[in-house]
């Protein structure tokens, strides 16, 4: 049995452990709130800007890199994956990396070279410690971050997809991220940027086979074989030119939105075990320390006792 010092010892720093445990926990519950309310909040501004851009794409024969690389031969693919900049937030940032070496993996596969880009500290610190190039990384603030880093990341990406391919400009963008959905539930999605990817409605006529995007499916006008008709002014190019760039950096803001509330409710969670689990450790550890000193005590009794009985054999 351990010490009586070194319990004491023990008990000691997991109390002060704990302690450093139930602050981090209470910080994010004060984060949280709020995390949410910004990520659920930038979510319907997203989703309409990417219902119009599918719907663009399913009802208009368009040649422009928002619906297609420009070119279809290109083998290179940029990824970008949101971690987190700082610890305690359980496995947050590790099933983010898992995520992203299986799609790395899925892409080498393809037969397509990979530029690397990566939000967050500790995916950035994990990745230069495995001496893997990274073609960028931004830090700070991962658990509240604000419009002008997704505005820098979007306009470093969208360079990337509009090079040539001889400048090494790449023909797919993909983010790596975590959705929030409540306080227990976060999900680690894989989202395919541009081109915009469409899914491929079975309808009655094989031959009608429509291409349409996810909400496209509740179109009137589709369910009877008539397709929606756009006007564009000035230009077609002018206008998706305009909407390209809002389109990506409104993708990217809101996935790190939610990427935010996700670390915040994680780093709660995980502060929550962190800190039920120093509390059992010192419940433990007290009563190991009781029974140390019980068996002194104990001991103690047993010498006096014994001596007591030697002084009176000696004295008869």
């Amino acid at each position: 049995m351990a010490s009586q010092l070194a319990l004491k010892s023990r008990i000691n720093s997991t109390t002060s452990l704990g302690k450093i445990f139930n602050a981090q926990e209470m910080i994010a519950s004060s984060h949280i709130a709020k995390a949410r309310t910004v990520a659920l909040n930038a979510k319907p501004y997203t989703d309409a800007i990417f219902d119009a851009v599918q719907a663009l794409a399913a009802h208009s024969d368009i040649d422009h890199p928002i619906m297609k690389a420009q070119d279809p031969n290109c083998k290179r693919a940029a990824v970008l994956a949101l971690t987190a900049d700082r610890g305690m937030a359980g496995a947050y940032t590790s099933s983010i990396l898992r995520e992203t070496e299986a799609l790395l993996a899925r892409l080498k596969q393809q037969g397509k070279q990979v530029d690397l880009y990566v939000y967050g500290r500790r995916g950035a610190s994990y990745y230069r410690y495995r001496d893997r190039p990274l073609m960028q990384s931004w830090e700070g603030d991962s658990d509240h971050p604000g419009v002008d880093v997704a505005e820098a990341i979007s306009k470093t990406l969208l360079d990337a997809y509009m090079r040539p391919t001889e400048e090494h400009g790449v023909g797919e963008l993909y983010i790596v991220f975590t959705e929030f959905e409540n306080m227990v539930v976060q999900r680690q999605r894989v989202l395919r940027m541009l081109p915009v990817e469409l899914i491929r409605t079975n309808t009655a006529d094989d031959s009608e086979g429509a291409i349409v995007g996810d909400s496209a499916t509740d179109d009137p006008g589709e369910k009877e074989g008539v397709s929606a008709l756009y006007a564009f002014e000035p230009s077609v190019d002018k206008v998706l030119d305009a909407i390209l760039p809002k389109y990506i950096q409104s993708r990217i803001h809101e996935c790190l939105l939610t990427a935010a509330a996700s670390e915040t409710a994680s780093r709660q969670n995980a502060m929550h075990t962190a800190t039920d689990n120093a509390n059992n450790l010192i419940d433990d550890l007290t009563r190991k320390l009781n029974a140390s000193r019980q068996a002194a005590i104990t001991q103690e009794l047993t010498e006096i006792i014994g001596s007591a009985d030697a002084l009176n054999k000696e004295e008869e």
